[in-house]
């Protein structure tokens, strides 16, 4: 398609033909001279004796025309993009003369929000449907997604947010809403101030003054500009205006718990909190508003709980669920509106147990399983329908991920959605379907019903789900979210008491593990080694043996060494499972040497982190439980012995139970290393140990990395340190501290 000549008339014909049109928009993006002119003309209009008028009309329409191809197109957004139509926009929003003409900022406004939504779902990351586009797409959307945030382009557009015209206000919060996914942009908007503030904030600055997160403090970073102007758009009476501001608000206190808090309180005297009027405006009689005001809540509560797990705000969250549940059993409800719910509700119970609970007992799973089926096959087609409409596989990919994440935690819940709800033949069937947000959530779940050691001897393994996840995960041309995704089940997979362990390492495990550890993927990497770490737990020496002839020792004593902390405490992991026995021990030992083994163990207890530490600890515990010859290990090299002694004495109880376990051990092996113990400082601190008490809650078996569904949230779970522990390091060290007195005595019988 050639547009010869750009003037109003032509623009408003082009603009009714691409709407809702993919051929129309990639025959468009084709014409890269058009593109830069339609860019170009925002700036510098035609001029053929045409008045003022028509050649503000004739920007408005190519707004309106950028506005239309960039959306649901990559080819037409990634030649805006190479047409610098970021930059284009936000010059001509910075003309003063712009500013006077409210259609024509109303119009920039809209194409700045539409091009940054589009532009944020190539980048990532995304709360909607997974696509795929080119890792070169991928970079130059980030440098346009980066400009947008930095201060001089801020200037342009943020003070908008106040503008006269709602629907340029409407514009930039929607920008703000869809754009804002990472910390960094986070904080930008936040802290930003219009320039006079600015000027003022650094005139007046004092000092003693009391910081107030709902004003600007001290250095603006929190309950800035943008947050009060944004509390006020909810309080008005139009329902666009606060759906734009509730999602706004929502992007803002993503895992942002000043933030949060902030939005909790009351931010003036007579006012209420924006939190409050959010759960007000989840029950609006629009639904658009209703999603808008439920994912706010969800973000505020959430952040708020942020660093004190099982903490949440229940009566907040149960409001959001009812509102949640309809939308969701609604038969006229839109399919976009469905997807949103199942979103939110993702990231409403995400990583919290509790939660989970409150869901599965408001009976919102059986109502996700019906729109499941509804929308499934329930035998796996041999080729899906090609002509399926996108709602519908973004309504199935949205509704299989939050059952993940509601059915994580639980045995209860994993076992209603294999036993009595019937969908693991569905979830068995989503993993060849052609889009990669589908199979990255039927792996997804797969990974949560996974976690019951029963399911997987039974459900998984006798329907064969099990083994369709591994070929998905064996496939060299797949996605890698979905490999990801697959790799993070197969780590449950492969546990001990699997019946796909042995079948799974007869059938290439290994070597798909090792061509996957090659990747630069962190999250990848940790993946790899916590299924090592499972395979190599409670398995043969001919097993543990398999495990290290693929990754060798020596890259396993680099990986106890690695920056990242995450990687070390995996690769400690694998070392004591290696050395979980006496044919492991004397396979450790043997192949890694006794100074190299010595150092890791050193490394390990000298470590900042304290879940390196107590695999580190762990591992030694097993160390001393071997022959004298091992043992003496340990005291051939002095730092193991102060370095014990200092966390023994610093750590908490999950590492100081292993290491009073390892000194009742090699006290037992030959008493009269009591004097060395003594020499070392180890009866103080025994003695020390006998009084303490403390702890926290429990910890469980090994399952896969990462508690989130990729909302948000992607790092391993952490262990947490039992009650118990506490009790067992006190009654320990009082059986060490015995066996060193009744070591005395048998040194003066022998005298």
């Amino acid at each position: 398609m050639t547009v010869r000549q750009i003037t109003t008339a032509s623009l408003k014909q082009l603009k009714n033909t691409v709407i809702g049109n993919p051929s129309a928009k990639l025959a468009l993006a084709r014409d890269t001279a058009f593109i830069h002119s339609l860019v170009n003309c925002l700036n510098h209009p035609p001029t053929s004796g045409e008045p003022q008028g028509s050649q503000d009309d004739i920007r408005i329409e190519a707004a309106h025309v950028i506005s239309s191809i960039s959306y649901g197109s990559e080819a037409a957004l990634a030649s805006l993009l190479r047409a610098n139509a970021f930059q284009a926009i936000i010059r001509a929003l910075a003309n003063p003369k712009t500013l006077t003409e409210t259609p024509l900022k109303s119009a920039l406004a809209r194409a700045v929000r539409v091009l940054a939504s589009s532009v944020i779902e190539v980048t990532g990351p995304t709360h909607g449907p997974l696509r795929t586009y080119s890792h070169e797409f991928r970079a130059v959307a980030r440098v346009t997604l980066n400009y947008l945030f930095e201060l001089d382009c801020l200037d342009v557009y943020l003070p908008l947010l106040a503008d006269s015209s709602t629907q340029t206000a409407i514009a930039i919060a929607r920008l703000i809403g869809a754009a804002v996914r990472t910390d960094s942009h986070r904080s930008a908007i936040i802290q930003w101030l219009p320039h006079l503030e600015r000027q003022r904030e650094v005139k007046g600055r004092r000092g003693w003054e009391r910081p107030d997160v709902v004003h600007v403090n001290a250095h603006g970073r929190y309950g800035a500009w943008v947050i009060r102007t944004l509390i006020t758009m909810i309080q008005k009476k139009d329902l666009k205006a606060q759906e734009a501001a509730l999602g706004a608000l929502a992007a803002l206190a993503y895992d942002n718990p000043p933030v949060a808090i902030a939005l909790t309180k009351f931010p003036a005297e007579g006012t209420t909190p924006a939190l409050a009027v959010a759960l007000l405006l989840a029950k609006s009689r629009v639904t658009d508003v209703q999603l808008a005001a439920s994912l706010c809540v969800t973000n505020i509560i959430r952040a708020q709980a942020n660093n004190h797990p099982g903490t949440v705000d229940h009566t907040s969250a149960l409001a959001v669920i009812q509102v949640l549940n309809r939308i969701l059993i609604a038969p006229a409800e839109s399919p976009q509106n469905q997807i949103k719910a199942c979103y939110t509700l993702s990231l409403l119970v995400r990583d919290e147990k509790d939660l989970c609970l409150e869901v599965y007992d408001r009976g919102v799973l059986p109502n996700l399983a019906s729109l499941v089926k509804s929308i499934t096959p329930l035998e796996e087609p041999s080729d899906w329908d090609i002509d399926e409409p996108e709602s519908r596989v973004a309504l199935r990919e949205a509704a299989l991920m939050a059952i993940a994440s509601i059915s994580l935690f639980d045995r209860v819940i994993k076992r209603d959605v294999a036993d009595n709800l019937g969908l693991v033949p569905l979830i068995r069937g989503s993993l060849t379907h052609k889009n990669v947000g589908v199979r990255v959530a039927a792996c997804q779940c797969l990974r949560a019903l996974s976690r019951d050691a029963a399911l997987i001897r039974t459900n998984l393994t006798d329907s064969g789900a099990g083994l369709a996840l591994y070929r998905v995960f064996k496939a060299e041309d797949e996605d890698l979210r979905v490999t990801a995704a697959a790799l993070a089940t197969v780590c449950n997979l492969v546990n001990d008491f699997s019946p796909l362990r042995q079948i799974m390492l007869s059938d290439g495990l290994l070597p798909r593990l090792m061509r996957l550890i090659t990747i630069d993927d962190r999250d990848i990497r940790v993946s790899v080694l916590w299924a090592l770490k499972n395979l190599s737990s409670k398995s043969t020496v001919t097993t543990k043996s398999m495990v290290m002839d693929y990754l060798g020792w020596n890259y396993l004593a680099e990986l106890v060494n690695d920056p990242d902390a995450q990687i070390q405490e995996q690769a400690f992991a694998i070392l004591r499972n290696l050395a979980e026995n006496e044919e492991g021990l004397d396979l450790t030992v043997s192949s890694m040497g006794d100074e190299v083994l010595a150092s890791c163990i050193s490394a390990g207890l000298d470590n900042p982190n304290e879940l390196v530490t107590r695999e580190a600890a762990e591992l030694l515990g097993n160390l001393s439980n071997g022959t004298r010859a091992q043992q003496d290990l340990i005291f051939a090299h002095p730092p193991i012995l102060d370095l014990m002694h200092c966390c023994m004495s610093d750590a908490k109880s999950g590492v100081r139970t292993p290491l009073v376990h390892c000194v009742f051990n090699l006290l037992r092996g030959n008493p009269r290393r009591k004097h060395e113990l003594t020499d070392a400082g180890f009866v103080s601190t025994l003695r020390h140990l006998c009084d303490w008490t403390g702890g926290s809650s429990g910890m469980g078996v090994s399952v896969s990395p990462g508690g989130g569904m990729g909302i948000g949230g992607t790092g391993p779970m952490r262990h947490q340190i039992n009650s118990e522990d506490d009790k067992e390091a006190a009654g320990l060290a009082r059986r060490v501290l015995d066996l060193m007195d009744t070591s005395v005595v048998g040194d003066m019988n022998m005298l």
